[in-house]
């Protein structure tokens, strides 16, 4: 997903829970992902590749960081490690065609409001059909040039990540799904946080009180 739809995503599902410089961390964590060291052999940050496993274990190391950063009193090291988790929850739903087997249960009259989409179905993430873009490189990165992009998009594999991702509304509406879930799964990760955490912990987790804000 489009780091700017990543920003989006965090304002909608946790701008009330958190003080704007703590959401500027985290929000700067999230995006830093996207940047080029965090784009090659990194597929764990984004679910590529189809990296579920490596992927979900990524995410669950981050929610370890955050409870040992706060137990140090380093609130914008835990920020930091929601950030980089957030991104990558979000982009299951960019990168995977998780979204795409949800709606085929629908004829397309009958599909439901993208506000709607039920973003953790246990029945499509067990699914053998569930799988996300594989990146072939150096094919991959020249799709994305303009004016060349459309001479190479012939030649990848319609399991490539240029074929799959649905990372901006150039994919049309089933974005709105992917944002829609994205959302939901960031507000859930928040919320999973928090559970493993203690009062005191949650209290500077969430920034309340703090001197700086």
């Amino acid at each position: 997903m489009l780091i700017p739809y990543h920003r989006q995503i965090l304002r909608e599902a946790i701008g009330g829970k958190f003080s704007e410089r703590a959401l500027k961390i985290i929000t700067d964590a999230n995006a830093k992902q996207d940047y080029l060291r965090g784009q090659i052999g990194h597929d764990e940050y984004h679910f590529d590749n189809n990296a579920m496993a490596e992927s979900y274990a990524y995410i669950e190391e981050n929610r370890t960081q955050i409870h040992s950063a706060l137990q140090n009193g380093d609130v914008e090291a835990a920020w930091t490690a929601f950030g980089r988790l957030t991104h990558t929850a979000q982009d299951f739903y960019a990168h995977s065609n998780y979204i795409p087997l949800w709606l085929a249960q629908f004829d397309t009259k009958s599909a439901p409001p993208a506000s709607d989409v039920i973003h953790d179905d246990e029945e499509i993430i067990q699914s053998p059909d569930l799988h996300s873009g594989k990146l072939y490189y150096p094919l991959e990165l020249f799709s994305y040039i303009p004016f060349i992009g459309k001479f190479i998009m012939p030649l990848l594999p319609k399991d490539s990540h240029a074929w799959m991702n649905i990372d901006s509304p150039k994919q049309g509406e089933i974005f709105d799904y992917t944002f829609a879930a994205a959302v939901k799964v960031t507000q859930d990760e928040l919320e999973k946080v928090l559970a493993g955490l203690t009062k005191e912990e949650s209290i500077l987790f969430l920034a309340y009180n703090s001197p700086h804000d």
